[in-house]
This record gives C-alpha cells, structure tokens and sequence, in this order.
C-alpha cells in the first residue's frame, strides 16, 4: 500500500532479458532479447508439444522448466542413491545468474518410472534397502515406513491424512518380513502382524539421500529465484488468460515465485479486477485497509500512499508479525505527470550488502526493528511488532525484507552503543536499492495490474500531479504465500499431471 507502484520503461512482453542461465541451459543476455517465440522453441521442453496461446504463457513457463539443469536432474536421479551429496550451493552471484544450483527442479521434470529390483532388511542399522532397476539404492529407516503406512487404518485416504497416533507408533519396531510383491511393490509385515505396502515411485520420491531431499523441498516450495537489477523486463501475461486458462495462471505464478514481479495487462479499468484476480488463486487477505484498498489522494490521509508525494523504496504492512506476502495493484486512473513505480529486488540487495559490507548484512539479520501503525480504516487499529530488516533462514538464505521508512517507529530497542552501528547499517542497504543499477522504473496505465512479491521486492512511487477530472486511482489487495503456492500446486497438477 504505502509505495504503491504506479511505473517509466513500459513493460515488454520478453521475460528475463537480464538473465544467462547458469548451468546446462546457459543463454546469453543477447539471445534472450531476441525472437521470443523462437527462444520459447528452443528451450521447450519435447513433451510440451502444444505452445501456449498467450506470449507470455508460451515463453515463461518451458523456459522456466528448461532451467532444471543438470544439476537438478542430477538432484532426481540421486533419490535413488542414498550416499550422493547434494551440489554445494554457489557462492554469491551477479544480477545475471540464477541464484543457487536449481530452479524447478523436480517440480517440472516428471520422475520415470523404475521397477524395484530387490529389497531386503538390514536389521542391525535399522533400515530397508531397496535396490532399483537401474541399479540404484534407497535406504528407508524401520521407524519412517511403520509411521508413513499407506494402508486404511493408519492414513485417512480421502484427505492424504495419517489416522495412525504417534502415541501408538513403536519408534523401536523391527521388520518380520520385507519382499517385493507380484505387481512390484514392496511389502512389509511388522512384529505386531500388521501389512503394509510401498508403491515403489513413492518410495523412489521420499528416499532419503541430500540431493533427493533439496529436489523434494525445490518441488514442494520452489525457493530458488530468479536475481535482477535495472535491466529487467518485466514478465507480461494476459488478465483475461490468466483468469481462464490454466496454463497462462500457472506461467503467472511460476514466474511471480521465482522473479518476484509479473505485469498483466488487458483488465477493465474499472474497480473489482484485483478481488476476480485474487479469486483465480482462493481469497483476498483482509486487513485493517480493507479486503481492497484505493490508492487516492485523500484528505486528511491515514496513510502515506494516499498523497501525491514521493514514496521511498518499501516493503508494505511491516507492523504486521505476518505481513501479506503478494500484492497486487491495478491501475484505473492514472496521473497527468508523475506517479512513476519504482521496484528493487530486495533478496539480490541483501545479498549485495552481504558481499560488501558484512558487518552491516550481520546487524540487520540480527537487529530486530519496532514498527507500528495507527489509525483508522476499515476499523481502528494500533498495530506494534517487531522484525529483523532481512531475515534469514537456518541456511542463511534471505527469506524475507521487512523495511518501510513511513511506519518504522521512534523506538529503538537497542543499548546505546548498539543504536549507530544500527543506522549505518541501515542506510547502507537503502543505498544500495537506490542504485540507478538496482532500480527498474515503469510507468502503469489503465487497465494494467502488478502483482508482485511483498515478502522480497520493494516498491515505491515518484510524486505526481492529478488534476480534478483526472485523478489518480489504483486498486490494492493482499494475498498471503500460503494461498498462492497452494494454487501454483494444482495448477501444476492440472497441467503436468501427478509429478
């Protein structure tokens, strides 16, 4: 809300004109700013036969799925090779790199199918190991198998739920027998009499080894991105495909995980496309602004969006301790002069301080700032909490930026000595976003509708100049991750089929 982009380069339809792909599916920077129908055919993959009607739907998503690699297939095969490493993640790289060694990984390159071979119980180590066609290996601890019990007593089909208690789960169980059956697959009988039976592909999926566990979570939640600075050209979809056609929705949501940023254009310019939009995926995220949010001057405003003023590089609703994680805005009116968005990628900065200046990237990964909010909208509110700038995961990977200069509160939890390593700290990581490098500038116009990642990018606004039969409008809504990854899954099911 707050930075509301409004944006000077008008998005193109070309997807990452920044980006040579690292890995088996390198492409220079020059190549990507050609032909993009001829790029698309290049890295479709075979069995996508059918190009996707929109230029988007046709470019973003065989793209995306050519990016695998083949580390990440690598990363596939080794779920049947307990004792392969995963690939060291890459140090830090350039805006023209894709950051970490996978995109879709498993998540578009469907598993084939492989016949178990052999299985057999090592009872001292506690494990089944299975041995594959192709010669590979898996190793499945006694505990796991007894715990994931496909049979109707210990999960609840319908609803992919377990129904077996841990409390009845003996995490000491031995195995009285383990073969593999006549339709191959392998059977378990277990000390108290109880059956249970593996289909061997879902035991390929869950093996155990480094590789297959990263390819497993990359399928599950898609964390690798795509990093950029100014010289990205925004991917661009169609509303109205987006809306009825599932594989323009699922290019949309593939390219919003891993770029951050997609421009739909084509939406009527008047308001309710942003709530039709967020139907596409499940339900809007009500806040205290409102299930939407017009983005007007207003008098006497509760927020700093709703002027005509500049707006400063920002991630919205820090004052939140779950701030909504995608945000989309939809351009009805626009200004006479002015009103251009401004977006930086918050991860590829963070990781620029890191490389800079570590002290710094150290105390905003550790600091936790005061933030807070107070008004009323669309009821009274007095929101406080607290929140590092960038967080972190346990592998220190840059999860999410919670920075916004208008709701950053006077109070500072820190000892004296702490406050000005603090600041400097700060302003070295807004430097860095206002690069002239860093920043992409656009410029919306009716009908057209961001949507963007709130928990990475930050956004702002140039001031502008409205006139009374012209005033600048745009529509807001909030949607969380937890919504939008849930509908990129069934999407991809739709699409692909059961990977």
């Amino acid at each position: 809300m707050y930075g509301a982009p409004g944006s000077v380069a008008r998005p193109t339809f070309r997807l990452l004109s920044l980006f040579p792909l690292t890995g088996a599916a390198c492409v220079s920077a020059a190549a990507l700013g050609g032909d993009i129908s001829r790029f698309a055919h290049k890295l479709a993959l075979r069995e996508q036969s059918d190009m996707w009607m929109s230029t988007f739907a046709r470019f973003a998503l065989p793209g995306l799925q050519r990016t695998a690699s083949a580390t990440a297939r690598q990363a596939l095969r080794a779920r049947c090779h307990p004792w392969a490493a995963a690939a060291p993640r890459p140090s830090f790289m350039g805006p023209a790199h894709i950051r970490g060694h996978q995109t879709l990984g498993s998540a578009s390159i469907p598993l084939a199918h492989q016949s178990v071979r052999h299985v057999r119980a090592l009872d001292e180590e506690r494990l089944v190991e299975v041995e594959w066609e192709d010669g590979g290996h898996s190793l499945y601890p006694f505990t796991w198998l007894r715990d994931n019990c496909q049979c109707p007593l210990c999960t609840l089909e319908s609803a992919q739920a377990r129904l077996l208690p841990l409390s009845d789960l003996d995490i000491h169980t031995g195995v009285d027998v383990v073969e593999v059956t006549n339709d191959n697959k392998v059977s378990i009988a277990w000390p108290d009499q109880h059956m249970s039976v593996f289909d061997g592909d879902w035991l390929k999926k869950h093996c155990f080894s480094a590789a297959a566990r990263q390819a497993m979570q990359e399928e599950l939640f898609l964390n690798e991105r795509y990093y950029w600075d100014s010289k990205l050209r925004i991917p661009t979809a169609d509303y109205q495909e987006v809306l009825h056609d599932d594989k323009a929705a699922l290019a949309w949501l593939l390219a919003l995980r891993r770029v951050g940023i997609v421009y739909l254009k084509g939406a009527p310019g008047e308001k309710g496309q942003v709530a039709r939009l967020a139907d596409r995926i499940g339900y809007l995220r009500l806040t205290f602004y409102g299930h939407t949010w017009q983005v007007q001057d207003k008098a006497m405003a509760n927020n700093v969006a709703y002027t005509s003023g500049k707006l400063s590089l920002h991630t919205d609703y820090p004052a939140l301790h779950f701030a909504p994680g995608v945000q989309f805005l939809h351009c009805i009116n626009q200004a006479v002069k002015g009103g251009e968005s401004e977006v930086v990628d918050g991860f590829h900065m963070a990781e620029k301080l890191q490389r800079e200046d570590p002290e710094a990237f150290r105390t905003l990964t550790s600091v936790r700032v005061d933030f807070t909010d107070t008004g009323t909208d669309y009821c009274d509110f007095m929101l406080q909490s607290k929140k590092r700038i960038i967080d972190v995961d346990a592998e220190g990977r840059v999860v999410r930026i919670n920075y916004n200069n208008a709701t950053r509160d006077s109070v500072l939890d820190l000892p004296l000595h702490r406050v000005q390593p603090f600041y400097r700290a700060l302003k070295a990581y807004v430097n860095i976003m206002n690069r002239p490098e860093n920043v992409v500038t656009y410029k919306m116009e009716p009908g057209d509708i961001v949507t963007f990642d709130n928990w990475r990018l930050l956004h702002g606004r140039r001031s502008y100049v409205s006139r009374p039969d012209r005033l600048r409008h745009l529509e807001g809504a909030y949607l969380d991750w937890d919504e939008v990854m849930s509908r990129l899954r069934i999407l991809r099911k739709a699409v692909h089929g059961d990977l």
